[in-house]
């Protein structure tokens, strides 16, 4: 491949949303280097003399986007560390998931990069971290008082991290089967919210050192919580899952949904169940954060009827949003209960104007690792007790091919499901409210 046709290759998914002369600019500074493998020392020290013409002596950083199989992270950050390092400036390492699939593999994996680079200089990257919702967390809880004073195990009945997608492996079956929804979802993006949404205030949030202090208080989070166990897990398979071809093991309990239920033995959020639940070739896109409260104490009594609990619900995905599902009095002449929201859409609201956009994830984060800044990436203790709690079952899983329950494409998951969540949850839904794109209306 040459300079031109990696140019070309890109040009088509770029000239959809940027102006022709902007995406040529922009493609005028990509260039390809080829190797015969990861480690090619050959092809990385070509890479190196190009750079340097480029550089032309000047103070240069580097920054290395690891998009490839965990097993060549050896070879190729040797490489790198042998040929390739700035000699003027930072070098950089984005590391992308898989982090390993169990405990052993992730100490495996890190034991490699760490070889040749130390934390400062390794990034590991969870795009969910860098999502607009995501990151805005810390403001939202750390800034407005009327938050700290409900965010504990007094005022909350249960927490809910959500992910939904309305389609299956769709070809990437063999690599999927090989790891399950638990691994590739819930233990990492899920768990990664998790902590910021439930840790515990860092006494900086910005600037200088912030980066290790919002990390550390997310560490505290996960060591406040047990090894999972297999009667805090429901799995599920969508129907037909094994029929793709690049799935070997026909007879597969590869879990295509899951949930599962933890808990935080800490003040804040003791006896609080928090459930994680993601799952494939569901009815819906979707990706969100969902805190139900307590019920409003005596509110049954003085109304003469039942008053839905509040909830917060922060949507992740496909369209940023923040509601607080509140109530008020019906309107016209009943005085009853009736469940609205206070809410943020954040297309409508901040990013109206055709000339705005919100930046994607990914653009957070590298801008981020230029920045130096580092909360938004995964540090290798987080990492290790993420796999600790998760180990165990998973295996459990495997070895006792616990199977799953079967789910019809395009449903809500598993027709067991609800059952088991509002046992081990104690959520209490509101069959009278539904929400529709901003749109309230009383179901028939």
């Amino acid at each position: 491949m040459t300079d031109q046709d990696l140019r070309d290759r890109l040009r088509p998914f770029l000239i959809e949303k940027q102006d022709e002369a902007l995406v040529d600019k922009f493609l005028a500074r990509c260039f390809y280097q080829s190797g015969s493998g990861y480690g090619d020392v050959e092809g990385w020290k070509a890479l190196d003399g190009k750079l340097r013409e480029v550089e032309g002596g000047k103070k240069s950083n580097r920054l290395f986007y690891f998009a490839i199989p965990p097993n060549v992270f050896a070879e190729t950050g040797e490489a790198i560390k042998m040929n390739c390092m700035a000699s003027n400036g930072f070098s950089r390492m984005i590391v992308e998931k898989p982090f390993g699939r169990d405990l052993e593999s992730c100490k495996h994996i890190l034991h490699q990069l760490g070889q040749h680079f130390d934390e400062t200089n390794l990034f590991r990257i969870d795009h969910y971290l860098g999502k607009e919702m995501t990151q805005n967390l810390m403001v939202m809880r750390f800034g407005n008082i009327w938050m700290e004073q409900m965010w504990n195990r007094n005022h909350v009945q249960c927490v809910m991290l959500t992910f939904k997608e309305p389609f299956g492996t769709d070809g990437r079956g063999g690599y999927f089967d090989q790891y399950g929804i638990i691994r590739d979802i819930i233990q990492n993006h899920l768990l990664q919210v998790m902590c910021l949404l439930c840790m515990e205030c860092p006494n900086k949030l910005d600037g200088d050192g912030a980066g290790e202090k919002i990390r550390d208080e997310k560490v505290r989070v996960i060591e406040a919580m047990e090894e999972v166990t297999i009667d805090n897990v429901f799995l599920g398979q969508y129907a037909g899952y094994s029929d793709d071809p690049t799935i070997t093991n026909k007879e597969t309990n590869c879990p295509t949904f899951a949930m599962v239920r933890c808990f935080i033995n800490n003040p804040r959020w003791a006896g609080v169940p928090i459930i994680f639940k993601a799952g494939k070739a569901l009815n819906e896109r979707k990706a969100e954060m969902r805190i139900q409260f307590k019920d409003a104490p005596a509110a049954e009594h003085l109304f003469g009827t039942t008053v839905p609990r509040n909830e917060m619900v922060i949507k992740l995905q496909p369209e940023e949003t923040i509601y607080m599902k509140s109530n008020i009095k019906t309107p016209g002449f009943s005085s009853a209960p009736i469940q609205s929201e206070l809410e943020v859409k954040y297309d409508t609201r901040y990013f109206g104007d055709k000339g705005s956009t919100n930046p994607d994830a990914y653009s957070r984060l590298i801008l981020d690792v230029l920045r130096g800044r580092s909360a938004a990436f995964v540090r290798s203790d987080e990492l290790i007790r993420s796999w600790e709690i998760f180990t165990p079952v998973l295996h459990q899983i495997e070895s006792e091919n616990i199977q799953p329950h079967i789910y019809r494409t395009g449903s809500r998951g598993p027709a067991e499901a609800d059952k088991w969540f509002k046992e081990k949850s104690g959520y209490v839904r509101n069959d009278e409210y539904a929400y529709i794109d901003g749109v309230v209306s009383k179901k028939a």
